[in-house]
């Protein structure tokens, strides 16, 4: 099982949807999902410390946990250091690589500021650019 945290916006469903290849439409997540191998997590519990709990807690059913940067986001939103709250690995997977203003090296910056090693994957969950080499990283560790 994997577990998906980021920011609000970051494109955590749509990379689950692309990974699992459903075609849904991506809607907000208003709370902890677990579907089919996954849990997806609103944006807002890694953006507002009183949800780190819960984060750590949902964390202990995951195998690997994804953290997701948006590489058109430059913002700091994730602390510093955000990636040690966690007891199982975590890895750094950029997103919308094809969106307008996509810059990779200031995204993996963030993700590496919160607390990511290596290593990190660079996706599209519309074009499907690096789909297949994060599926078969998250394979080789039995999360599907």
């Amino acid at each position: 099982m994997i577990m998906l945290v980021g920011p609000v916006g970051a494109g955590k469903t749509s990379l689950l949807n692309a990974l699992q290849q459903n075609c849904r439409k991506a809607d907000k997540t208003q709370s902890i999902c677990f579907t089919d191998g996954a849990i997806d997590t609103p944006g807002e519990y890694a953006q507002i410390p009183r949800f780190y709990s819960a984060l750590m807690v949902t964390a202990a059913e995951a195998k690997v946990v994804l953290i997701v940067q948006d590489a058109t986001d430059f913002r700091m939103a994730l602390p510093p250091g955000f990636a040690a709250m966690f007891s199982r690995p975590v890895v750094g997977v950029v997103t919308k690589l094809d969106a307008p203003g996509a810059d990779r090296e200031k995204a993996k910056l963030r993700l590496m500021q919160a607390g990511i090693k290596e290593p990190i994957f660079y996706v599209s969950a519309h074009t499907g650019t690096g789909l297949s080499e994060l599926s078969e990283y998250l394979s080789e560790r039995g999360c599907k």
